[in-house]
């Protein structure tokens, strides 16, 4: 028996996912996006076990600062109760990414400081 096209892993169903992602809130969505952002910064600032293995400023630097653009972009849509700790995790990357650096950025010019304003460490 084979699988119709609709079906295949390489064809995912489209109608299902968009159905189930009509059913979480926008919140919910959000608060995802951002936490799937502080893990990718998280690994190539080389804070996971693998250390090192994956670091790379350059990819982390984009990830903070998308990250911090996010969150400044919804800071009124979502509640303090999301927002406090993305912010706090935030500010955790952007003072890793600091030390990370061999040649740090003056203060205000960070991975997502025009947001969130010179972080110091």
């Amino acid at each position: 028996m084979s699988e119709t096209p609709a079906e295949s892993p390489a064809n995912p169903d489209f109608d299902a996912m968009t159905r189930d992602i009509a059913e979480v809130p926008a919140v919910e969505v959000i608060v995802t996006v951002a936490v799937n952002l502080m893990s990718a910064a998280a690994v190539k600032l080389g804070l996971t076990e693998e250390g090192d293995e994956h670091k790379d400023l350059d990819e982390a630097r984009k990830l903070v600062h998308a990250l911090a653009g996010l969150l400044d972009a919804t800071a009124t849509e979502i509640s303090s109760f999301h927002a406090a700790p993305l912010r706090d995790g935030l500010k955790s990357l952007q003072l890793a990414f600091r030390e990370a650096s061999l040649v740090p950025d003056e203060p205000g010019q960070g991975p997502g400081e025009k947001y969130t304003g010179a972080i110091y460490g």
